[in-house]
């Protein structure tokens, strides 16, 4: 019998249903193990369901505490999030690139601070308050 790696999307559509089922755990041990997995992170982010994107926000906060060695594959993935057309994207990703707390992303996060969005800029603002306040 021949073994088949999953497809992308069949990968993407377990993290994301796992992620809905709250197995939270599992994931970040998933991503641990899996540099790869990353590159999952905007779809997840995206996701129509909102105990998805929560669960990808928490799965971010925790590898940036249990993973932090890797928060560069992160920061790669998330940073072309920062200039997508939806507002709600733009925070997320802002936030999360808050909490990973990298100094070299504050260009990028200025950039959102004359964003037309309200929240955008707060949230942006707020990241780079937190990136500065570590360093």
């Amino acid at each position: 019998m021949e073994h088949r790696e999953p497809d992308t999307f069949d990968m993407q559509k377990m993290i994301a249903d796992y992620m809905e089922n709250g197995m939270l755990d599992n994931i970040v041990d998933m991503f641990k193990h899996d540099k790869g997995l990353y590159d999952y992170i905007p779809a997840l982010l995206t996701d129509e369901r909102i105990r998805v994107r929560i669960g990808t926000i928490a799965l971010l906060e925790a590898l940036a505490v249990e993973d932090g060695g890797n928060t560069r594959e992160a920061i790669r993935v998330l940073l072309p999030l920062l200039g997508e057309s939806s507002p709600l994207v733009q925070g997320d990703a802002a936030y999360v690139l808050g909490l990973i707390g990298n100094a070299e992303t504050i260009p990028y996060l200025e950039e959102l601070l004359s964003s037309e969005n309200s929240d955008v800029r707060m949230i942006a603002e707020e990241a780079i308050q937190d990136i500065r306040s570590r360093h």
